[in-house]
């Protein structure tokens, strides 16, 4: 609303921002969106330029500088070797228990060439999926990057998944290779990886070499002749330190990536070398605004879509230097991260509302023991933030001299759809506007345009070069999903609830499936959990809607709360007031439960489903996504 409070970046941020006028740029995009693109393309290498920037001749499925000839390692790496960036570190990694490695751009080139080699010497082939299954330690990143050097894909399963999610995921693939570790550390404990893997290798016959990292040095059970640790690998002398880039089409698989979280089997969806690499590079420059002395810290594992895009790829296509951590958050004390943003400089950090309102708890002097001064922008992902977790990550984390980059995207979009430029006055809560070359809607279920701050289903006008371009091995799917509402229009589906105010700002309420409707109101989860939040006792919530004779549903919410408050029934109607008051009084909850953890997907999302099939007794379906 305009009359809410903007939050306006400071002068010496947009004096020095890449994009001086979001308005003129954007209308340009828009207008003239091939041009655009092929614009941002030229910035990078190619072995051969495209022959045609976007071609939709075959809806819903898309292709990006068809003809064009090129490889994501070509940017991310062999460039940089010709420049000055030779010397410059690439990656700046920490394990849980302290331990330090430092990459220039030139010593990951060495570890990447040595990595393709072994893949090569295992029978990895172009057009391959390799599934890679590990911690967040530098051999994750060198893994990833040396099946694209060769033409592989990866198939990236986050190190937390359990063995059902694992095979699954192998058996859909069709993996051959698995690149895992023995284990990863967690909160002071070993996570046992390798065991997870030779029983999701047992599950998913497929696999006929598996290739592990020691990282924790426990003991593991190693098969003969399918087993290989991956440092004797490396003493042989086919881990050559030169390996040449295979020559991909900008269309060929770089990896799959699959969803997590709701319901069914998990789809795999498809990205590709050319278009992902020029939507992610150019969202990352713009958004974060990247000079070549930041210090760049996207504290995602790169198990998820952000840290494929914004930990891995655009960072390193950007020539950034890029902080990596093994661990958690809060160990061994919730000042971790604060303390690494100052030993190390960082410059601009990104993280899910989760993680800041898990460090929120904790109260600000954790965060004020250390000097953040070093950092120049924020930025947050994977859900809507609520506005009194961005207001505390603002001020105490920010010094209030820091603008949030609250970014909308998802696995299927490759990179960021709605966001803020460190130009872009802000409201706590809104993504705001519209990335260059993307037009957004909030629609009817007639696809027509509902009016100013009413909700409805958030839509994609186009797709963008960062798009997946199908679900492996099931293209109706991919065409059912996501374009079938609204084919007449050629709308993108995105599965979000969402506004846009009489600004233009967008507010993402959540997903379809998080909306309750309660005596006919339309209420958002977010928007419920939001006012919970905002109640100086809790640090997190979940609302669900439970059937109810009357209202057709009744709210039910389950409550965190912060450190050293206990629950009790005056609390929980003190809380169901404070909801009616924040909303009104269709919001007030039925009841309050208090909690000592929420069902949350590993990449930070709360499972609602999970809570509701448990609150009616009813089977929560699959949940290898499942972090608690």
């Amino acid at each position: 609303m305009s009359d809410e409070k903007f939050y306006y970046p400071p002068q010496h941020i947009i004096d020095n921002a890449h994009v001086q006028d979001y308005d003129a740029l954007y209308k340009h995009s828009i207008e003239n969106r091939e041009e655009f693109w092929a614009a941002e393309a030229e910035k990078l290498e190619w072995y051969k330029k495209w022959d045609s920037v976007f071609d939709y001749s075959r809806k819903p499925f898309f292709e990006w500088f068809s003809g064009g000839q090129t490889n994501i390692v070509l940017n991310a790496i062999d460039r940089h070797l010709q420049t000055w960036r030779l010397n410059k570190l690439a990656i700046i990694w920490e394990g849980e228990p302290g331990d330090v490695r430092t990459l220039s751009y030139h010593a990951l080139n060495r570890e990447v060439c040595k990595f393709a080699n072994i893949l090569k010497g295992m029978g990895v082939r172009k057009g391959d999926i390799v599934t890679i299954y590990m911690p967040q330690i530098p051999e994750l990143p060198i893994a990833m990057l040396a099946c694209a050097k060769i033409g592989a894909a990866h198939s990236v399963v986050y190190g937390g998944f359990s063995v059902e999610a694992l095979a699954a995921r192998i058996e859909d693939a069709r993996s051959r290779v698995l690149v895992t570790a023995d284990g990863g550390w967690r909160r002071g404990k070993v996570t046992d990886l390798k065991s997870i893997a030779n029983e999701a290798m047992r599950r998913s016959p497929t696999i006929e070499v598996c290739i592990t990292v020691k990282r924790t040095g426990h003991d593991v059970v190693m098969e003969n002749d399918r087993d290989f640790w991956y440092h004797d690998l490396a003493a042989l002398p086919i881990a050559s330190a030169k390996c040449d880039t295979e020559v991909m089409n900008s269309e060929d698989m770089l990896f799959i990536l699959y969803t997590s979280g709701t319901t069914g089997k998990p789809k795999g969806l498809v990205h590709t070398h050319g278009g992902y690499s020029v939507y992610t590079s150019t969202t990352h420059r713009y958004v974060f605004d990247i000079k070549d002395e930041d210090r760049y810290w996207c504290a995602a594992d790169p198990g998820w879509i952000t840290g494929h895009s914004y930990l891995v790829y655009a960072p390193l296509i950007n020539g950034s230097t890029i902080m990596m951590y093994e661990g958690a958050p809060n160990h061994p004390y919730p000042n971790r991260w604060w303390q690494m943003i100052e030993k190390y400089g960082i410059t601009i950090l990104y993280t899910s509302p989760t993680a800041i309102r898990g460090l929120m708890r904790f109260g600000d002097n954790w965060v004020k023991r250390h000097d953040l001064t070093t950092l120049r922008l924020l930025g947050s992902v994977g859900e809507p933030i609520n506005p009194e977790a961005w207001r505390w990550y603002h001020k105490v984390v920010g010094g209030e001299r820091c603008p949030i980059m609250d970014t909308w995207w998802q696995t299927e979009t490759g990179g960021f759809m709605i966001t803020p430029l460190p130009i872009t006055p802000l409201k706590p809560g809104s993504a705001t506007r519209p990335f260059f070359g993307n037009e957004v809607k909030v629609v009817d279920e007639h696809g027509v345009d509902v009016p100013a701050n009413e909700e409805g289903k958030l839509v994609i006008t186009h797709p963008s070069p960062g798009m997946a371009r199908t679900i492996l091995g099931d293209p109706e799917r991919w065409a059912t999903t996501y374009w079938s509402d609204f084919a007449k229009q050629g709308y993108y589906t995105a599965g979000d609830s969402a506004r846009i105010d009489e600004d233009g700002y967008v507010w993402v309420i959540g997903r379809l499936d998080d909306v309750i409707k309660v005596s006919g109101y339309r209420l958002g989860t977010a928007e419920v959990e939001s006012a919970l939040v905002s109640h100086p006792t809790v640090a997190e919530a979940a609302a669900i809607a439970l059937p109810h004779e009357l209202k057709g549903n009744a709210i039910h919410c389950y409550v965190l709360l912060r450190n050293n408050i206990t629950g009790s029934r005056e609390l929980e109607e003190q809380l169901k007031e404070h909801v009616a008051k924040e909303i009104g009084p269709i919001a007030k909850p039925d009841a309050v439960n208090f909690v000592d953890a929420l069902p949350k997907t590993r990449s930070g999302k709360i499972m609602r489903r999970v809570l509701k099939a448990r609150a009616q007794g009813l089977d929560a379906g699959d949940i290898s996504t499942l972090e608690e």
